[in-house]
């Protein structure tokens, strides 16, 4: 039986379940339209084609994402802010694998909504870095230092990369340690260095 309600809200929601549930390379028109009950073309009426789906759960990933950092940061600085951020960062890509996938991709150059939603996540981290002493000047490495480690312990524990052993909760710990104590001692930036103003 169709199900009544269709909205585009509606469709892009049930689209990042199905993304978190079954893979983010599992969404399409036609698996979507058949967890809806409707044919999949009537879809259309919703969304502009499978691109503009999987770009809808990316922009829920990104501004949940966010929201779930800010979260995390507000109230605390400098090692406490990092560490609470990390944790909900890989809670996050635990608990909605599906758009944690999605939002991996930079939105195109003439996407500016998605540019700004994409831009919220990375201004948590980089007021988290300023509680180091981290001037705007470094904060583009050190993010991408830092989501590169976060990221690539994400993805490796989500596909099953670590078999040995030893504790994975630990071994996040220290990770996340090493970069409080790589981020104690970033270099300065270029007006640091040289007395510039």
């Amino acid at each position: 039986m169709p199900r009544a309600g269709l909205s585009p809200r509606v469709v892009a929601e049930e689209a990042a379940r199905l993304c978190d549930e079954e893979g983010f390379d599992a969404l399409t028109l036609a698996s979507l339209a058949k967890r809806l009950g409707v044919a999949a073309p009537s879809l259309y009426k919703h969304v502009d084609g499978l691109a503009a789906l999987r770009r809808e759960v990316a922009l829920k990933g990104m501004a949940e994402l966010a929201e779930v950092l800010r979260e995390a940061a507000v109230g605390r600085s400098g090692a406490p802010a990092l560490r609470a951020a990390a944790d909900v960062y890989r809670g996050y890509a635990r608990a909605r694998p599906g758009r944690y996938a999605a939002l991996q991709h930079a939105p195109g150059a003439g996407d500016e909504e998605a540019q700004r939603v994409a831009a919220a996540p990375v201004s948590v981290l980089a007021a988290v870095l300023r509680g180091f002493g981290i001037g705007d000047d470094q904060a583009v490495h050190a993010i991408r230092a830092l989501r590169s480690a976060l990221h690539g312990f994400a993805h490796l524990e989500a596909n099953g990369g670590f078999r040995l052993p030893e504790d994975l909760d630990e071994s996040y710990r220290l990770l996340v340690e090493g970069f409080v104590r790589a981020f104690e001692s970033w270099p300065a930036g270029v007006a640091a260095r040289t007395g510039d103003d």
